[in-house]
């Protein structure tokens, strides 16, 4: 009889998910919010581990493209993964935006590298969602906003690059998908089954589209705080008090990769209270946005443990 415990382990590289890049994008995030509050050190050190994080993530990509392409297939045509494989793209352009002060030239190479691969994934994700593949309101989820939000970060640095006019195209595709989605994504949460477990985390992701809708449009603007930016940020604190009220009920799910969605529209959130404080003067939203990066560092460094711990015991990059 063959002894069960000698039978072959699945691959970890095989399993390992396209969601892993949520971690990079708070990283990204965290680095960028902890930068608008004037803590100017410490986001070079978050965004120099982000960066190696997300170096590590695209090798394990590539690794498992290699040596699993059938699995990252799989991955490809699963209709809740799909709308993850842009937030690689997304992870460059929030590179090039903490890149832009650092060394513009460096910024520029990396967020039109980034811009292209995200210009090409929105087109394919969006053809997969209208194809002649029918997709249920149960495979539905705000993670379908992740390809619209990667567009609308875009203008965050590309405007100060000089590339104002493509800016404005990638803001204009992104705050309409965010409107249609919006739409598709409250009719599924309200007139269907509630998300399954590992999905109820990216009910956060909520908040991401005004917040940084809030962000693009004001760079877009010169910095000018008008009507629409004020309706952005006012919505973006809706969504963050809509899902504060689901927090108590998230804390008590399994650990999953998915929990990673917490992080960047908190960041989102909480970089936009700071510039809205810093072209207004108002202290209100100053005081909040240090609340806010509060939670937010000690999301990510609960994040980090409970991540580690995960991979530790073997709990990620398992069969599903």
């Amino acid at each position: 009889m063959t002894d069960a415990t000698s039978a072959p382990q699945p691959s970890r590289l095989e399993h390992f998910p396209i969601s892993f890049f949520g971690m990079s994008m708070g990283l990204f995030g965290l680095a960028l919010a902890l930068h608008a509050g004037g803590l100017t050190t410490p986001a070079h050190w978050v965004g120099a581990g982000a960066l190696v994080v997300f170096a590590a993530l695209v090798l394990a990509l590539a690794a498992k493209a290699a040596l699993h392409w059938e699995a990252l297939k799989a991955e490809w045509h699963h209709p809740v993964r799909l709308a993850f494989f842009p937030a690689t793209s997304i992870s460059l352009i929030l590179l090039a935006t903490f890149l832009r002060e650092v060394s513009p030239p460096v910024a520029e190479g990396v967020w039109l590298v980034g811009v292209a691969v995200q210009a090409v994934l929105t087109l394919v994700v969006i053809s997969a969602w209208i194809s002649a593949r029918a997709f249920g309101p149960q495979q539905l989820s705000p993670a379908w906003f992740i390809p619209a939000v990667g567009n609308v970060i875009a203008p965050l640095a590309g405007v100060p690059l000089g590339y104002v006019e493509l800016s404005w195209y990638f803001f204009a595709v992104g705050m309409i998908f965010w409107v249609v989605l919006l739409t598709l994504v409250f009719n599924r949460l309200i007139f269907h089954d509630p998300l399954p477990g590992k999905l109820r985390p990216t009910l956060v992701i909520l908040v991401a589209p005004p917040a940084v809708g809030f962000l693009a449009w004001v760079q877009l603007q010169g910095g000018q705080v008008d009507a629409m930016a004020r309706i952005l940020l006012n919505v973006g604190y809706f969504f963050t008090a809509l899902v504060a009220i689901q927090v108590p009920a998230l804390l008590k799910l399994p650990f999953a990769l998915s929990f990673w969605a917490l992080s960047f529209p908190l960041a989102a959130i909480t970089t936009a209270s700071f510039r809205f404080a810093a072209l207004t003067g108002s202290g209100v939203h100053l005081g909040l946005g240090y609340v806010l990066l509060a939670v937010l560092v000690v999301t990510i460094v609960a994040l980090i443990l409970r991540t580690a711990r995960a991979a530790a015991a073997h709990q990620i990059c398992i069969p599903e």
